[in-house]
């Protein structure tokens, strides 16, 4: 983003102590300096003399109110031409001429510093026609991470970003960002695995010093398109085109309170539904009634697991949504009940585009109630997607959100259990979407674009929830914003089959985690493009150890269902899946502690070892959950890999041999599996038995499978169980579930195992016993 012509702010007029924290006048305009947390601070600049309270929908709470958290004791001084205000964590100054403004934690380490040009200006804020910039100093090799979907390494120093949602593989919709380009720069290929932007614009980052180790966050609550440059070697520059600076500056120096904090600020996300956590079956292919019940059964008659079947665009009548074509699907209330009966939930796609069509009774419904974007003429827009000409519920007000849920409430009336949003960045194909206005006309596009999908999941599970009150609900979304994880999980987009994208979606689902959002998959095999047999089978073991585990592909590709590459690859695709339901205890408690604290389920080694320099870097291997260590195949023909096992020691899960941590291994890769370790002290819930889906399983045993560590110690993991489905766990006071906190000690030779079980229980739990599984050194 170019600056050149920006008016900087270059000197502070006035100071004074407010209730909440400081205000000052600069230029015509008031800056806020308010504590949050002892470590949270939010930065705030008017603009035309006026704050906006709430810039976006990301953050849930109110920050300074009620349910602010914690009181925050803090006091102000001027002194030596700044003001400074200070909490128990952090102190920030306000210089006053020339105008900056310096973060510190209290042990004097830098959070934020302002930055000068080569001709020693200071640019903490300028702006020019409601664009604004920020620059700030950065150590040479500092770290960068987080923006949440994002390609390329999982380090983004080095690299500069578009905060713009995007339809990724449509040319219309691409190509300012790979005009001008060098066509050797990867950039310029929307499939490359270094395209920017991507469906997801998250505003919010961690760097971390690389001297110290600590790291410091930014979260800007600004959803217009927005610019983050990491490419210089002193320098960062942050750029909104429009919209107030609204920044909340992270003390940590933790990544993970760093993450606690900001998802108390913009949300966590729901418990989800225990059958989400199973695997799902997807393709876009024009099927009947009869074809997915074909394949249904195919799965039962494998006996291999499956919780979900979807269904794309074609179930529609002529793409209009909330529609079934007849003829494809001449009972589909039937047909789900039939699946329900097998253990399967269906989810069907609805995008946001309603056909334009004179008759259909969405679209007359729409105009009639006026919930349609409009045009700065008063037309409804008009953009381009499945069916043809479409328009678009304007989400930004609450009675197009209210529209939209009670259309998908009366839409799983048929009896489909979830809903996927799609095209909801919003893609309008070969039309322009700058036209499309928000809140009656009264809103530019770039005011809601990024925050579009956000306001169209808010709308959708208002609808889900008003259906089924007492039901847990699921929504997968293509498109997001800061503040996503509150309603729907999301997928990586339409991916390639491809090892470069099997790689990518590491870093892209690390960097999710990072952002708050902990429910991601890639899917499985790759998107667009033919697979092949060894591409599949590397991708199907990775991807039953992500959170969201779906294989999915592009219609008119050659098929890649487990069994289209013969028995080998379908039974060793069987085997991963059955791998993933045994440890679904596990999966689901990582889930629970997600809900709790903002914790993600796949996440990258530098979040739980951000000391270790060796990991700053890891990008091809990740946590899944606490006690496991996953790295996969990533290249064709690759019989060996090398592991960076981080401090600890840990089992090889297939082996049972023991490896020391703070060390890089070689490790065989067998077609069998990939890669897999677990933590030396953990206790790791599993199944006994693989069930055809979750469905109604109520296991009696569960097994413990103890790691013994070797060196003295105490090591604490954790089961919960409750319903699965129900929103039974949710009191505050007293949540139907059991919670079991299982203790590992090691102590002059001598392991022991304890545990404690609390909580009420819950309707429908039959385990009466453990079973222990003790691991041990060879």
């Amino acid at each position: 983003m170019r600056t050149d012509h920006f008016i900087r702010f270059e000197h502070v007029d006035s100071v004074e102590q407010t209730e909440r924290g400081l205000l000052a006048r600069l230029h015509g305009e008031l800056l806020r300096v308010e504590p949050v947390r002892p470590d949270v601070v939010r930065l705030q600049l008017s603009r035309g003399g006026a704050f906006e309270e709430q810039p976006t929908y990301a953050v849930c709470v109110d920050p300074l109110g009620a349910d602010g958290g914690e009181a925050v004791a803090w006091q102000a001084a001027e002194s030596d031409g700044a003001w400074k205000l200070s909490t128990d964590e952090l102190v920030v100054t306000l210089w006053l001429d020339p105008f900056r403004v310096d973060v510190h934690r209290t042990d004097g380490s830098v959070v934020l510093e302002s930055a000068p040009d080569a001709e020693g200006r200071y640019w903490t804020y300028a702006t020019l026609n409601d664009a604004w910039t920020t620059r700030r100093r950065i150590g040479r090799d500092d770290a960068v991470y987080g923006l949440g979907e994002k390609g390329g390494r999982h380090n983004r120093r080095g690299r500069d970003f578009t905060l713009w949602n995007t339809d990724v593989l449509n040319g219309h919709s691409t190509a300012e960002f790979r005009a001008g380009l060098d066509p050797d720069d990867p950039r310029a290929d929307m499939t490359s695995t270094e395209f920017d932007p991507y469906y997801v614009s998250i505003p919010f980052f961690y760097r971390r010093d690389a001297e110290t180790g600590a790291a410091m966050g930014s979260f800007v609550d600004n959803g217009y398109r927005g610019s983050y440059e990491f490419s210089a070697d002193d320098e960062y520059r942050v750029s909104f085109h429009g919209g107030q600076w609204t920044e909340y500056v992270f003390a940590g120096p933790s990544m993970a309170t760093i993450l606690e904090r900001y998802t108390w600020l913009t949300g966590r996300a729901s418990l989800p539904p225990i059958w989400s956590l199973g695997f799902h079956h997807c393709r876009w292919h024009a099927y009947t009634q009869k074809d997915v019940e074909v394949i249904a059964q195919r799965y039962r008659d494998d006996e291999f697991p499956c919780d979900a079947i979807w269904l794309d665009i074609d179930y529609m009548d002529g793409y209009r949504v909330f529609t079934w074509d007849s003829e494809r699907y001449p009972d589909p209330a039937g047909m789900l009940k039939g699946l329900a009966n097998q253990g399967f939930r269906t989810i069907s796609i609805v995008d946001p585009g309603v056909k334009h069509d004179p008759g259909y009774a969405v679209y007359d419904d729409g105009l009639a109630k006026d919930v349609f974007c409009r045009t700065e003429g008063g037309d409804t827009y008009i953009g381009q997607v499945w069916p043809g000409n479409t328009a678009f519920p304007d989400f930004a007000t609450p009675e197009a959100r209210a529209w939209w849920g009670d259309l998908n409430a009366k839409h799983v009336e048929s009896g489909l259990a979830g809903i996927w949003n799609d095209m909801n960045e919003p893609a309008t194909g070969e039309i322009p979407p700058e036209r499309m206005l928000f809140d009656k006309g009264t809103a530019s596009h770039e005011r809601y674009h990024n925050q579009y999908a956000l306001l169209m999941a808010m709308g959708t599970i208002e609808g889900l929830r008003a259906a089924r009150p007492n039901d847990r609900t699921f929504i997968l979304s293509r498109a997001g914003f800061a503040g996503i994880q509150r309603y729907a999980a999301n997928w990586m987009g339409d991916n390639q089959a491809r090892w470069d994208h099997l790689w990518v979606s590491m870093p892209m689902a690390c960097g999710f985690g990072l952002s708050g959002q902990p429910f991601v998959g890639a899917d499985i095999g790759g998107f667009q493009g033919d697979t092949n047999p060894e591409l599949f089978l590397r991708w199907f073991q990775m991807g039953v150890l992500t959170p969201f585990c779906r294989n999915h592909s592009e219609t008119g590709n050659i098929d890649q269902y487990p069994w289209s590459f013969g028995p080998e690859i379908h039974d060793l695709t069987r085997e991963a899946v059955r791998l993933r339901y045994r440890l679904m205890p596990y999966l689901y408690s990582a889930f629970v502690r997600a809900a709790e604290t903002g914790e993600p389920v796949q996440r990258p080694l530098v979040l739980d070892y951000q000391d270790d320099p060796n990991v700053v870097d890891v990008d091809d291997q990740y946590l899944f959950g606490r006690d496991l260590l996953v790295a996969p195949v990533t290249e064709a023909g690759m019989t060996s890999r090398s592991v960076y096992l981080p401090a600890g020691d840990w089992y090889d899960w297939y082996t049972g041999e023991l490896h020391p941590g703070g060390q890089r291994i070689t490790v065989e890769t067998p077609r069998e599996h990939i890669p897999l370790f677990a933590r030396a002290g953990a206790a790791i819930p599993m199944w006994t038995e693989v069930p055809a889906s979750t469905d109604g399983y109520r296991p009696e045993a569960i097994e413990l499978h103890v790691f013994d560590p070797v060196v003295d110690g105490r090591w604490e993991s954790r089961l919960v169980e409750d319903d699965g489905l129900t929103a039974a766990h949710e009191p505050a006071v007293e949540p139907e579930r059991l919670t079991t906190t299982v203790v590992v000690t090691r102590a002059d030779g001598e392991v022991s195992v304890e545990h404690e079980t609390t909580g009420p229980g819950y309707a429908g739990h039959a385990r009466t016993r453990f079973d222990v599984v003790r691991h041990q050194p060879a």
